[in-house]
């Protein structure tokens, strides 16, 4: 992997990561940009004890634009767009409207492709190695800041989820705190290490998983299952079979081993539904141990905490979305549609194999 930092022309930061050794990366951004402005802050909720960020300013964000005046696509001739050059493979800017910024975090966009046609699922597995390599890359440097706690890489898509570009991109939070859902498993964490005298719960979780009939797919050092608890109608955990904290730590083999399973597990929720539906839309999200203090989860360390990505749509069936009503929204309790069991009889039959 070969990686070219560069500045746009209102002083954000992009970075080239290419395949190849050999490219050069010296398109310079001609747009007539004025200097980024920002409002976002991060206040906390004295009740709950989270926090949300306020970020008026991303009203005025880009809003389904048509395919010709994609700003993810590469430029083309006098069509300017965020990616100054003329080709890319992966590329990761500074969000123009971010959620997080300054002393608030950080956010950043990850543009998969410069095929605005493709998805996720059409890379080849070269292709999402080099995602991977973005990520830990983006995840090493983001964690360094010190306005950051806690690195979350993740995609949405489809419009039913809210996405506004079509572009196939995902985008990487970098908070200055902590998530709730992150202090949550924490939580759970330091109280299964206190009742069973030291076992970890991660590892508790995946060998009950393994066991069970929820196995939705299976590698050598990396298992896809529904799991027992799902929130969503069709819920995916993928875990690497040795527990390590962050993308960072993860070792070779399964980083070689990576792309395929995960690729396979993409092409699978595209055919939930059935030939002729429209694709899948979903939120992938890679769940890590944040690199803030943990002195408030009493006895745990960030090695106790376990990598992994939840995958979910919120499509339940054929036309028809799960929408977060009353109880979801209201007091946080989830009802599922579809038992988990069945959900993961589906994802293995239709294995596109």
């Amino acid at each position: 992997m070969k990686k070219t930092s560069t500045r746009l022309a209102d002083g954000r930061e992009l970075i080239y990561y290419d395949q190849r050794d050999d490219s050069v990366r010296d398109a310079v951004d001609k747009r007539p940009l004025d200097r980024t402005v920002t409002t976002s802050e991060v206040r906390r909720d004295p009740l709950l004890g989270d926090s949300i960020a306020v970020a008026s300013h991303r009203q005025g964000r880009t809003y389904h634009p048509p395919a010709d005046e994609c700003p993810l696509c590469p430029s083309q001739g006098d069509r300017l767009s965020e990616i100054p050059d003329s080709s890319y493979d992966v590329v990761v800017f500074e969000n123009r409207f971010p959620s997080l910024a300054g002393d608030s975090g950080r956010c950043e966009v990850v543009c998969f492709t410069s095929d605005h046609n493709a998805s996720f699922a059409d890379l080849t597995e070269e292709q999402a190695r080099l995602v991977l390599d973005a990520w830990t890359d983006r995840t090493s440097e983001l964690s360094h800041l010190p306005s950051v706690e806690q690195v979350f890489c993740f995609e949405n898509r489809g419009a039913e989820i809210g996405v506004t570009l079509g572009h196939p991109h995902g985008q990487i939070y970098a908070y200055p705190f902590t998530t709730p859902r992150t202090a949550l498993m924490l939580r759970s964490v330091a109280a299964h290490k206190e009742a069973t005298g030291g076992e970890n719960l991660f590892d508790a979780v995946l060998e009950r998983e393994l066991a069970d009939e929820r196995v939705v797919l299976e590698g050598d050092h990396w298992v896809a299952f529904v799991p027992y608890a799902a929130h969503w109608p069709y819920e995916v955990h993928l875990y690497p079979k040795r527990r390590v904290p962050d993308l960072l730590a993860l070792d070779e083999d399964a980083r070689t081993e990576f792309p395929k399973v995960y690729l396979e597990l993409l092409r699978r929720f595209d055919r939930i539904f059935g030939e002729g539906e429209p694709p899948t839309p979903y939120i992938s999200a890679w769940h890590q141990a944040p690199f803030g203090a943990l002195e408030e989860f009493e006895g745990v360390h960030r090695d106790d905490f376990g990598l992994h990505l939840e995958l979910f749509t919120i499509r339940r069936t054929s036309g028809k979305l799960k929408f977060l009503a009353g109880s979801e929204s209201g007091m946080n309790v989830f009802i599922n549609d579809i038992r988990p069991e069945a959900a993961a009889q589906r994802l293995r039959e239709v294995a596109s194999s």
